[in-house]
């Protein structure tokens, strides 16, 4: 897939304020400071797009970018961040769990995970509450660059387990780097392979 548009189209903090849902959304969501920014910026190919903060749990809303006039890309806040009040940190997040649950033009949830990390329990916890949700999901492995082909792998295969206690097949797992671009091709063939799928 060619991103030949790529423009912010509204950030809201309340699911019924979003856009109306006439267009395919693939949503992207994550941990704080997971590379979130970093990695949509690198996919529609503009630096500034999505806004990268110093400071984890920044996004706070749902952003919605509208993609080549015809999809949206779905810029959802992280989950799991320790500063967050307590009532945000209750359960996913509010926000979190209406879109995921009632976006009814949600066509696929890319669940982020840092790649040098071991399996954390709020990642688990979300893969598989979306899982029983009945949410099409995928696992994007980030911040591919900072570790070695050797770790990457045993992280991953790791990951698989921690998975594999839960899932009977795993879902479609990515890797990426937002630093050197690698699984951007993946990604977005991922995307166009769906949306040519349902037309």
């Amino acid at each position: 897939m060619e991103i030949t548009q790529a423009e912010f189209v509204s950030s809201y903090a309340d699911v019924r304020k979003c856009p109306a849902p006439d267009k395919p959304e693939f949503a992207f969501i994550g941990r704080s400071n997971v590379g979130k920014s970093s990695l949509i910026n690198m996919l529609t190919m503009r630096k500034k797009l999505a806004k990268i903060s110093v400071k984890p749990g920044k996004t706070q809303t749902i952003n919605h970018y509208i993609i080549n006039s015809s999809w949206y890309l779905v810029d959802l806040p992280g989950y799991g961040y320790a500063s967050a009040s307590k009532e945000k940190r209750a359960g996913f997040g509010k926000i979190i769990e209406e879109y995921v649950l009632k976006r009814e033009n949600i066509d696929f949830l890319f669940i982020l995970i840092d790649c040098r990390l071991e399996p954390q329990a709020n990642d688990m916890s979300f893969i598989t509450w979306a899982g029983e949700k009945g949410v099409p999901l995928g696992i994007v492995f980030t911040k591919t660059d900072k570790v070695s082909k050797n770790e990457l792998q045993k992280n991953i295969a790791q990951f698989k387990k921690a998975l594999y206690t839960t899932w009977d097949d795993l879902p479609p797992l990515f890797t990426t780097s937002s630093t050197d671009k690698k699984g951007r091709e993946e990604v977005l063939d991922f995307i166009q392979n769906t949306l040519t799928a349902q037309h």
